[in-house]
């Protein structure tokens, strides 16, 4: 086991066996030098050095406030950083943060989907532009949420966990080199978490993956190597 670390970050290396690999041609890195984010006065965390590439998986564990959410939130493009780079890299080429969205999938609990429409709606509209694995058709997704009994109910009349399967369904099953999950397990059962591990063996492994988790090992006990971002004082 290797531990690289700073003042309040560490990595830990690890090893677990994939149970179904998922190929993915393109080459793709991340990679994050002193990377760090400042809301007004306070740092929320400073000093980040990530190196990522195709087939790693990364958990990045850490208790709220540490910023676990805000720094995925950067390697997704979607937060620039306060101090130090991020860079993203497709097939050997620079890709500017803002064509990011193109190579991601992303999925939390703060996601937001359009309430007024319906299942077949968001999954019509989502593959519109992205490509699904293995050829997938619109009710193939659909089934894959579990949900199909609920294809043309309105989302905003989905529980919590439903909503959930739903936005795990879209990044699982999207044909993207990168997937981001933050918190993946938030507002599901114990059979939903066994659902969702079963997408991960399925269709996940083989793609860079980055889980955010509260400490939560069904969320990401299946990544390689472990990030720990402290709460800072």
């Amino acid at each position: 086991m290797q531990i690289i670390g700073c003042a309040n970050v560490r990595i830990v290396s690890s090893s677990h066996p994939h149970i179904f690999t998922f190929t993915h041609h393109l080459l793709v890195t991340i990679l994050v030098e002193k990377a760090g984010k400042k809301f007004y006065k306070d740092w929320i965390f400073r000093d980040v050095n990530i190196s990522l590439k195709a087939n790693d998986s990364l958990a990045i564990l850490g208790p709220n406030g540490s910023g676990k959410s805000t720094l995925l939130q950067m390697l997704a493009g979607i937060v620039t950083s306060s101090e130090g780079k991020i860079t993203h890299s497709f097939d050997n080429k620079k890709v500017e943060a803002s064509e990011v969205f193109n190579y991601i999938s992303f999925a939390s609990p703060y996601l937001e989907l359009i309430e007024e429409f319906t299942l077949e709606d968001i999954v019509r509209i989502h593959f519109k532009f992205k490509k699904p694995v293995a050829s997938f058709s619109n009710d193939d997704i659909i089934a894959h949420t579990e949900l199909g009994q609920s294809a043309r109910k309105i989302f905003k009349y989905f529980s919590s966990g439903m909503k959930q399967r739903v936005k795990l369904t879209l990044a699982l099953l999207s044909d993207v080199p990168i997937m981001l999950l933050d918190e993946p397990a938030s507002n599901l059962d114990k059979e939903a978490v066994k659902w969702y591990r079963s997408l991960i063996e399925k269709y996940a492994l083989g793609k860079l993956i980055v889980v955010c988790s509260n400490h939560q090992p069904d969320e990401y006990d299946f990544c390689k190597q472990i990030f720990s971002l402290m709460k800072k004082e």
